[in-house]
């Protein structure tokens, strides 16, 4: 995997992250892109601000919630797709500060994060469905007809934006990363030149205004058993929204497991959101889901960190590798089939094998199995609890002497130029 060898390094470090989507849109509780989806006039729209109050707003608890599931960073909506801002910004008057809230909550959420060590990024929207000048040259996400009075405007609007930007790269101390959203298809080079000016070290993403330093696949885990460029996949505990949505359907706690689990495997990272309710609290649910899938990942994380992709030392989808040190730690993305699972075609004995989930000792073993499929001797893994672990992700680390020399000297087909 590429490094940057500079401050954007933070990325491979910190692989596990809190993406928050919030705004007036919240007041109705039924989608993010309400405005559009709903067929709502920006007049109509306009009026959920004078709605919006989040009073129980508290960042130490959404920052709570980050601890307990594991992540280590926070991606912030400071704009989506409707325009409406959540920070004090001095070039429109739809943000947040004219609500009957009044406070500037990206203050309050920077302020809490630089105090415990939490790395803020934020999300900006390269549409816009309130600005008169807004135009997303080329790209989707635009509203069906524009806004009575709109003005469409690229030169304008990208001097808006330019503006915006460096506002929120300069009052709010050290941003991580930058989120753009819905890429429009247009090169504009001074946008992430002046991200970068501002804010040395900071990782963009691609879906802005050119280039950026990492992919963001959406909603799915792609295929492969490794990346090969920076990637950060972005998922909701939610099927329908990523806003709140009061009549939610939830993902299973094991449906998000696994994604985290093959996504960090591939040497991702996995950006897991949220939407908080208008009045600033996290739904009840989906603290749940965090908290289960923190409970597990504390179990397993040293799968991940400090880890590098493996799994091509294995034939097959059955199982994944990351390799740590002289240890291989085995993943199953996909749901145990049985109580053991053959590691074709590797034929070197481990001296322990352990499941992290609970910390027992596994047998594992090079051995022939009377098997229609199976010609020859491989490492065996056996006495798996499947049916214990039905509701999380199985990982099993595998401790040799010296893995290297293992692995060199493998008589499949894994060979020396197979080796990490």
């Amino acid at each position: 995997m590429q490094r940057f060898h500079d401050g954007r390094d933070w990325f491979f470090e910190k692989r596990f992250g809190m993406f928050i989507h919030w705004g007036v849109y919240a007041v109705r509780g039924w989608h993010e892109q309400l405005q559009w989806r709903g067929r709502m006039s920006k007049a109509e729209y306009v009026t959920l601000m004078d709605q919006f109050n989040p009073v129980a707003f508290d960042p130490d608890q959404w920052l709570d919630v980050v601890e307990a599931a594991g992540m280590e960073y926070i991606c912030f909506t400071t704009k989506h797709h409707d325009g409406f801002c959540l920070w004090d910004t001095a070039h429109t008057d739809y943000n947040i500060m004219r609500t009957p809230y009044g406070k500037d909550v990206l203050a309050m959420l920077a302020e809490a994060c630089h105090r415990r060590g939490v790395r803020l990024c934020l999300y900006y929207s390269c549409p816009d469905w309130h600005h008169p000048n807004s135009v997303n040259f080329g790209g989707d996400h635009q509203l069906d007809a524009p806004n009575p009075g709109d003005q469409p405007d690229l030169l304008k609007y990208v001097a808006y934006v330019k503006a915006q930007i460096t506002e929120l790269c300069t009052n709010y101390g050290r941003i991580s990363a930058f989120f753009w959203d819905i890429p429009p298809k247009i090169n504009i080079p001074e946008l992430n030149a002046t991200l970068r000016e501002l804010q040395p070290g900071i990782m963009i993403n691609d879906r802005g205004f050119g280039p950026g330093d990492y992919s963001t696949p959406e909603r799915h885990v792609p295929d492969g058993k490794g990346f090969s460029r920076p990637t950060e996949a972005c998922q909701s505990v939610g099927r329908q929204s990523w806003g709140w949505r009061e009549d939610e359907d939830y993902y299973s706690d094991l449906l998000l497991m696994q994604s985290i689990d093959k996504i960090l495997a591939m040497d991702g990272n996995y950006l897991l959101n949220v939407g908080p309710k208008p009045d600033g609290t996290l739904p009840a649910e989906a603290v749940r889901i965090l908290r289960r899938i923190g409970d597990w990942f504390g179990r397993v994380r040293e799968a991940f960190y400090g880890a590098e992709p493996a799994s091509h030392l294995l034939a097959g989808g059955e199982a994944m590798l990351t390799r740590r040190g002289n240890s291989l730690y085995v993943h199953f993305p996909k749901p145990l089939a049985s109580t053991g699972i053959m590691l074709n075609p590797l034929r070197i004995q481990p001296e322990r094998a352990v499941l992290l989930n609970d910390g027992r000792e596994l047998r594992a073993a090079v051995e022939l199995v009377p098997s229609f499929w199976q010609s020859g001797a491989y490492l065996r893994v056996a006495g798996l609890p499947v049916n214990e672990l039905a509701g999380e992700v199985p990982v099993v680390r595998l401790d040799f002497a010296d893995l290297a020399a293992a692995l060199a000297a493998n008589d499949g087909p894994v060979g020396k130029e197979y080796l990490l």
